[in-house]
Parts: C-alpha cells; sequence; structure tokens
C-alpha cells in the first residue's frame, strides 16, 4: 500500500507548474495528506553584476523578489487548500534550485515531489539542463514530472467531484 503523508509541488508559476498544482492537490485529496506549495527565488548576490547595474541595491530588489514570489505562492493556494489538504507555502532563496527543493523535501520528509517539465530539447537542453531532471536523479522520493497540455489523467471533471464530495 502507498502512504503519502507529505507532497511537494515545486512552482516556478508556468503553466506547467500549474498541471503539477492540480496534480498535487488530486493526489493530497485522495491520501489524505499535506500540500506543500514551494518556489525558489533567485539568489540575485550569486550572479556576476556587469559594472552598469553596480549601483542597484541588490538587497532590496532580493527583498522586493521574494515579496512578490510569496504573493504569487500565497495567491496559489486557495481556502479550500488551506483547510482541507493543511497546505504550506514556501519561498526559498537560492541559486540552485534543484538542490533547494531537494533540501525543502528533506527538511518536510516528503514522500513525493510533483513538478512541471518544460521539455527543452537539443543545444536548450544540453546547456541548460532541467532542475526537474536534477530532481529527479537525486530525489529521496518518487518524484512525478508533468508538462502542461500534454496526456494528463487527472481531469478537470475529476476535479469536481472530489471538491463536491468534499464539502458534502
Amino acid at each position: 500500500m502507498i502512504t503519502l503523508k507529505h507532497i511537494l509541488v515545486a512552482t516556478d508559476f508556468g503553466e506547467a507548474s500549474d498541471a503539477a498544482l492540480s496534480y498535487g492537490r488530486a493526489f493530497a485529496r485522495n491520501f489524505g495528506c499535506t500540500l506543500h506549495v514551494v518556489h525558489v527565488a533567485d539568489e540575485l548576490a550569486s550572479h556576476v553584476m556587469p559594472p552598469a547595474l553596480a549601483p542597484i541595491n541588490l538587497g532590496d530588489l532580493q527583498a522586493d523578489m521574494e515579496q512578490d514570489a510569496w504573493r504569487q505562492v500565497d495567491a496559489l493556494l486557495s481556502a479550500e487548500d488551506l483547510r482541507d489538504l493543511h497546505a504550506q507555502a514556501a519561498v526559498v532563496t537560492s541559486s540552485t534550485p534543484a538542490q533547494a527543493i531537494l533540501a525543502y523535501a528533506e527538511r518536510a520528509q516528503v514522500d513525493l515531489i510533483i513538478m512541471g517539465t518544460h521539455g527543452r530539447t537539443g543545444l536548450a537542453h544540453f546547456f541548460l539542463g532541467s532542475v526537474a531532471q536534477q530532481v529527479v536523479r537525486a530525489a529521496k522520493c518518487p518524484v512525478l514530472t508533468v508538462r502542461a497540455h500534454e496526456r494528463e489523467f487527472v481531469r478537470p471533471d475529476a476535479l469536481q467531484s472530489v471538491v463536491r464530495s468534499a464539502t458534502t
């Protein structure tokens, strides 16, 4: 029997992440577990800045970026998510998103990671790699990757029936 207590959905606020969140909600409802929604904000200080940007206060810019990320993560979670799925939002700052996701998963004792993938191919994939690919390779728990608009097994009508049964 599969037992899940904590599910992590990693989001970059893109379309594939929205699909991953739908899966995360469905799994959390079906298994009665806690949903963690995590965004990794880029650590600006880790990047080499061109001299033209030197006068910019990175601390203020970083704080603004993190506040914006918190607003977006909070906006993803409904009152039902918070009440029924005990959803927890998190924004982690790091220059290495995959490592940050894995570290959060370890701390929160996550049983399943769900994340979107953008499906890069060719040179973009070779040079940029994939956060999802790095997470899949190093995770200590199962990882489900989803692409937006691909063959989905969590259908909107199935989600609605779960919502209706939960409210009655």
